[in-house]
This record gives C-alpha cells, structure tokens and sequence, in this order.
C-alpha cells in the first residue's frame, strides 16, 4: 500500500462495530437459550473466525452483515466439532473459547495462523488447569495449537499476573461452568465487556474492585445486542483528525466505556480540541459522537492503571507522540510485546525509519518529537494496528509511504483506506 500526503481530513465517519462484543455477542449467544440478534456485528476476519468456530460447533449463525442472528442451544448445546477448530488471527477467540471448551463433554484441537501459533496461551492454560481443565500446548511451547479435553472443573480464586480481558475472560468463561464461585483479580481493571454482557444474559457476575466473581450458571437468555462502533478503530481517525493541520472529524456512535477510553484522556493531556457529543448509554455500552479538530500536541507520561484501557491504541498513542511538542514516555507496556507482533519494537523501528527520534525500552519507549516525519518503507508485520498507524503517519510525512503487507487492516477494519481517502476528498 503506497499513501502520500493528501492534505486536511474533513468531515463525518462511522467506524465499524466493537471487534472486543462482537466476539463476544456471538459466544454469549450461543450458549444461550434462544435467539440473540446482533447489530452492528463488526465483519472483520477476526470476528468471522469466532462464527466459524461456533457454526463446527453445531450453532446455527445467519450472518446478514449488519445484522447476526445467533440460535442459541444453551450452555450445553455444542456439539464436538468434526474438524480442528481454526481461530485464525484471533487471539480473543483462541483465549475465551479456550474456556468455554475447557467444560464441555467432548475434546477439541484448537489452531490459528502463524502470529496466533507464537502467542502466549500459558497465560490461560494456567488457571484453566488449576480449575480441573485438561488443556496443553501441543508443541510443548506454551502456544498453539492446543489440545482441550472437556472435563468437569471447579471455582478457583485466581490472582493474575497481567491485567488481561482476554485470561480474566477464559476464566470468567469456564467458572459458568464450574462447581462453586470463580474469582479473578487483577493488578489493574482490564476492559469488562464480559462482565457487562454477562449479566445482560442472565449470568450472576459482581465486581469489587479490581476482583470479579461470577457463579456457575443454570441458564443464559438470548438478548438484542448492539455494539458501538469501536474506539480502537476510531482512535486512528482521532489521532488523524488531531495531527493532520485543517482537520476536523466527527466519528459517530463510538463505545467509550471507561475500561477502553483512555485515549481520550491522554489526548487530552497532550492538548487535544476533543469534544464528546451525544452522548447515552445504550445496551450497558455508553456510547458517544466524537468531534476532533487539529490542534498542536505535547509530550505527556503514559503509565500505570491507564494502560490496560489503551493498550491497542498505543501504537496509534506513539505516532501522535512523534509530531507532538516534547518528549513522551510510554511505560508498564510489556504486554505490547505479545501482540500480534512485538509492538514496542516495530513501532519504534518503522518510527525511527521515519525520521522520530525514538528509544525502545523494556516496557515501552520514549519519543521526542516535533521532528519532521518522511515517508519510508514500513514492515507491519501483518499487524493491523502497524498498518493502520503508518497509514495515518503518512499524511504527516513528506514522500511516499509503503506500507507492506497493508491488506491486513482486513482483521478489523476491511474498509479502513476508503474510510481514510474519502475523509480527504480521494477517491480510489
């Protein structure tokens, strides 16, 4: 994908659908009784592969784009799939399924592609096994493919190391099975959309503090889901709207729940004109429009309890640090490295290739910005959040950008460069 610059950013958008409930709409419903109607399902390869997964697993999913209609068997409906059950991309798929899978009455080989095969499953196959779950890395290397024996399991208390949705929700996931109470506590609040569409289903889940408990579950119902658009895809066009001089953005029905919008708030600290509209509750997801204006940008420190609520924008974050004023660090990030690709590394290698002046850390970076970008040859790695970054960067930069192996952006935003063309008057 070659991009040059193409001037000011204007108007109104709407980004597709929240990649982190999608998945999970479709899980939650089918192991539900009844239908679940999904609008604003996110058709994005990584969601394609949770339908997949589920469909081999007896489920009925009618899957009319906008709309996905889930005929729910109850939790105890699946069926064993005939084939290896292949998660693609999917990392959430690979982690939440996993226990899900870990309860059921039959075994299963769980598969991905290349990036999903080097990503860490202990992480999972920890708590799961402590819970009773027979599961294990095939290869013997903590990774998939994984090998799931059902099982009967038991409540657990289980003290993560990470502040993780994906291992508190394989836990979450396995304890509606479970005999007794399962508990996951966490060193930071890490994004609850399980929590809320739990409930929402009919399931029995508290939070207190950073400890959330659920109880086995007799039944779930199915419900009418609506998901937001998603702010990890937004954030590319807030980052644009902000760093593209003459800009200005509005980004509609966009999810802001308070465990995914840190964003806004580290925009905010860098000077950004950000303004929520309309903004409403809808579905236990609050929701809001987004108006971005061009504004001049500095430095700020980015750590702590904030990270778990950003941490796939922080590729996005860095990019914006690179033409900001100052100098910005970026720390407590480690889980950047186990992302579809190392993150702190490629970013801070395809920055540097820019022309930013950038220092890789253990568990972050430090930019000092305000150099001027120009464009380069950017390895995304297949990582779609890479690939979208430097699109944007691009427009900042002087030259041509290539961006190899772009068509990636298809895992969660297959119209990602028309959205980003139409915005500056293009057209393909």
């Amino acid at each position: 994908m070659e991009l040059r610059k193409w001037g000011p950013l204007r108007g109104e958008i709407t980004v597709p659908g929240d990649k982190s409930i999608s998945h999970r709409a479709v899980m939650f419903g089918s192991l539900a009784k009844g239908t679940t109607e999904i609008h604003g399902f996110l058709q994005g390869a990584d969601c394609l592969s949770t339908i997949s997964c589920f469909e081999k697993m007896g489920i009925s999913i009618e899957n009319r784009g906008d709309t996905v209609l889930v005929q729910g068997r109850g939790l105890h409906g699946l069926t064993r799939p005939e084939t290896i059950l292949d998660c693609g991309n999917s990392g959430t798929t690979t982690r939440l399924i996993s226990g899900i899978l870990s309860a059921q009455n039959f075994d299963v080989t769980l598969t991905g592609d290349v990036s999903i095969q080097k990503r860490p499953m202990k992480r999972i196959i920890e708590p799961l096994s402590q819970m009773g779950a027979d599961i294990t890395s095939i290869h013997g290397n903590g990774c998939a493919p994984l090998s799931i024996r059902g099982k009967s399991l038991h409540g657990i208390h289980y003290t993560s190391p990470v502040a993780s949705a994906q291992v508190k929700s394989a836990v979450l996931l396995a304890g509606l099975y479970a005999e007794g109470i399962t508990k996951v506590t966490e060193p930071f609040v890490s994004r609850n959309h399980s929590e809320r569409m739990l409930k929402l289903f009919g399931s029995s889940v508290s939070t207190e503090g950073t400890t959330v408990s659920i109880c086995p579950a007799g039944q779930l119902y199915g419900q009418k889901v609506m998901v937001p658009g998603d702010i990890s895809s937004a954030a590319y066009f807030i980052a644009a709207g902000l760093m593209i001089p003459g800009s200005e953005i509005l980004i509609k029905n966009v999810g802001i729940n308070p465990t995914r919008d840190g964003i806004l708030h580290v925009c905010r600290a860098m000077g950004a004109d950000l303004t929520l509209l309309n903004v409403r509750g809808q579905e236990g997801e609050p929701t809001a429009d987004i108006l971005v204006r061009y504004s001049r940008l500095h430095g700020t420190d980015i750590a702590g309890a904030i990270i778990p609520t950003l941490i796939d924008e922080l590729p996005m974050i860095a990019a914006m640090a690179a033409v900001a004023e100052g100098e910005t660090r970026i720390s407590d990030a480690g889980e950047l490295k186990v992302k579809e690709s190392n993150r702190i590394a490629v970013m801070a290698q395809n920055l540097t290739a820019m022309g930013a002046d950038v220092t890789e850390t253990e568990d972050g970076m430090i930019i000092r910005g305000g150099k001027p970008l120009r464009g380069a040859a950017i390895e995304s790695h297949l990582d779609h959040r890479i690939a979208m970054t430097f699109a944007v960067a691009s427009q900042c930069a002087e030259g041509v950008t290539e961006i190899r192996s772009g068509e990636c952006v298809s895992i969660s935003y297959p119209c990602f460069y028309e959205d980003l063309m139409n915005l500056s008057g293009k057209r393909r």
